[in-house]
């Protein structure tokens, strides 16, 4: 990065990256568990289960999203020099610095399902759900704006990688052909040549 240009990844494709492994934890732990009758027995826990599904997903969509919308207001403009973050280095990164703790949350949700069979399985799949919501919330906004959302990677270091935490002074914002995600963190579907 060079004459004081900062690496960016994109704010939807951190948000986003962490959606896929624990919807897919939550749903292996969940089926796990539906095979153990637990404490209080499965018919409970499924019931339970989906009530922290949505409790969870909800939970996740709704917190911090005015600080999301007070940073996405200040955003100033990407300087020249600034490196945009691909998005699978992206997804990659935020995957390896949290690898430990997705899996400390399937053994917890795992192990919780010989109490609440299947609770903690369905809880880590609705905050799954939750992100990817969320996600395309700041996916809605971008398009509307017609400005993709950055955070620089040296902040999302500390704090465990939040976007909108509190080591992040402030966005970035290009074009809305920026990158290689588009709006929300997907892959751009590029158009097949003829």
């Amino acid at each position: 990065m060079t004459r004081g240009g900062q690496g960016l990844a994109r704010v939807a494709v951190v948000v986003r990256a962490g959606a896929a492994p624990m919807w897919w934890l939550g749903v292996f732990a969940a089926a796990i568990g539906v095979l153990v009758p637990g404490v209080t027995g499965r018919r409970i826990g499924v019931l339970a289960g989906a009530a922290l599904f949505l409790i969870g997903a909800a939970v996740v969509v709704l917190v911090r999203r005015s600080r999301y919308a007070a940073l996405a207001r200040g955003a100033a403009r990407a300087g020249r020099y600034d490196v945009l973050q691909d998005r699978a280095v992206t997804v990659r990164n935020w995957r390896r610095g949290h690898r430990w703790w997705l899996l400390l949350a399937f053994l917890v949700a795992l192990g919780g399902s010989f109490a609440v069979p299947a609770a903690g399985g369905m809880l880590l799949a609705g905050i799954g759900t939750g992100l990817r919501l969320k996600a395309a919330w700041l996916g809605r906004r971008e398009r509307a704006e017609e400005t993709l959302l950055w955070v620089r990677v040296d902040w999302l270091d500390k704090r465990g990688g939040c976007p909108a935490g509190k080591a992040v002074k402030g966005l970035r914002a290009t074009g809305i052909a920026a990158g290689d995600a588009a709006p929300g963190g997907a892959r751009r579907r590029t158009a097949a040549l003829v």
